[in-house]
């Protein structure tokens, strides 16, 4: 419900920036979904009143509703004033942040909403900043009863979902996954805001920290079930998808490691094993991405390679980042599929002795990853905090997308979005 204390369900922070613009059409898409019983009173954030009007009036023309901007909110705050980011979160149930790097500029609109009893939502996929957030603000969160869910976009909403569907659709225990990401795209290729490459090449650049909090972290080991998973060669050929592949360098495996921690300690499941990977064709494109690798763990080591990396997004990706992003048409061309391997043992039939006995592929397709895929696993991702609240963890806290939601519906809604989540083969061996 709205009260006059919250009159805003969701409040969009950062919605004129270039990914924030995609999550505000996503609501207004939201607001009128013939699945709504309740109105969805919402606000968008930021900066410059001007350029909020501008994202909702392109809005408004991009959906055909001429009316759309006279039912938005708009509030005024900025990431380098904490009364103004107070005083969003006073006025949210729940505050979607698209404000990144999150590094810099995530803490302070976390902060905001512990201390005020708001949910929270964001697309991180900076492993360093999800984990220090955990450490600092789970306990006080929980006291506040506020749900703070990082990494609910492409990163990595599919994989954490995935890995918990997976294990799910078998008959038996899951013990390991491996997954494959492949990414189409249209006659004009693919590209991707610098935005996300910034994230990577300050999150690369700054390994040593993220090393230091695990190790300081303590954690005792979550127990191994079946045979240990074995890590694939940096190039290796996946012959079920008739491809090579690489490591996938995103946040999937930290977040799904902390979510299958989670629920080994909180709900007593049996942990699973997971290595993530992508595809990346054939021969010409393995060397090709091998020397833009290269170069890439060459340069950020150093202060003046990462301020050319940054500088140059499109030189040293090969075309791949831009600072101006995809355009139209790149978007509506490309498309992800995230394909699970899976392996276990049938019931009755236990990995003390034995080989695992049962396979299972299951995928995850959905549209463009970045900025149709991401705007629809964040909106679902809040909704599901707005109206699953029976299915959430009992106390508030800071959680992985697979901690907060493995009981909620937001599979089901994803699905009924083009998320489409199915089993492909199961078979005992």
């Amino acid at each position: 419900m709205a009260t006059p204390q919250r009159p805003f369900h969701l409040v969009v922070f950062g919605a004129s920036g270039f990914t924030g613009q995609f999550v505000t059409e996503e609501v207004a898409r939201e607001q009128v979904s013939p699945e709504r019983s309740s109105r969805l009173p919402w606000a968008v954030a930021g900066r410059s009143r001007e350029k909020l009007q501008r994202v909702l009036e392109r809005a408004a023309v991009k959906l055909g509703r001429p009316t759309l901007s006279s039912e938005v909110g708009i509030i005024i705050c900025d990431i380098t004033n904490p009364a103004s980011l107070d005083e969003m979160a006073k006025q949210a149930t729940v505050v979607l942040n698209c404000v990144g790097p999150y590094r810099f500029y995530g803490e302070p609109v976390v902060k905001a909403c512990v201390e005020n009893g708001t949910s929270y939502i964001d697309i991180c996929g900076e492993p360093q900043f999800l984990e220090l957030m955990y450490w600092k603000y789970h306990e006080k969160a929980a006291e506040k009863g506020a749900y703070i869910v990082g990494s609910s976009g492409f990163d990595s909403i599919p994989a954490d979902l995935g890995v918990i569907y997976t294990r799910n659709k078998m008959n038996g225990t899951l013990t390991a996954v491996e997954s494959f990401l492949t990414i189409h795209s249209g006659p004009e290729g693919l590209c991707i805001h610098d935005g996300t490459w910034k994230s990577a090449v300050y999150g690369f650049g700054d390994q040593s920290n993220l090393k230091k909090l695990r190790n300081e972290s303590n954690l005792k080991p979550v127990p191994i079930v079946g045979p240990k998973l074995k890590r694939r060669w940096p190039v290796s050929y996946c012959r079920e998808l008739n491809s090579y592949s690489i490591p996938f360098l995103g946040a999937d495996v930290s977040v799904v490691k902390r979510t299958q921690r989670y629920l080994h300690e909180n709900l007593e499941q049996s942990p699973v094993q997971y290595a993530a990977y992508v595809t990346v064709g054939g021969v010409t494109s393995v060397i090709k991405l091998m020397f833009a690798g290269l170069f890439f763990l060459f340069f950020v080591k150093f202060g003046i390679g990462r301020q050319l990396l940054i500088k140059f997004p499109w030189l040293f990706s090969f075309g791949y980042f831009s600072k101006q992003g995809p355009t139209q048409k790149q978007i509506d061309a490309s498309s992800f599929t995230l394909t699970f391997f899976g392996q276990g043992y049938s019931q009755g039939f236990g990995p003390d002795k034995n080989k695992p006995n049962i396979r299972i592929c299951t995928q995850v397709k959905g549209p463009e990853a970045g900025y149709v895929a991401t705007p629809i696993a964040m909106v679902q991702a809040a909704i599901t905090l707005l109206t699953d609240a029976s299915d959430l963890p009992k106390a508030g806290g800071v959680f992985t997308p697979g901690a907060a939601f493995s009981r909620t519906k937001l599979i089901d809604r994803l699905n009924q979005r083009g998320i489409e989540f199915s089993v492909i083969s199961s078979s005992e061996v």
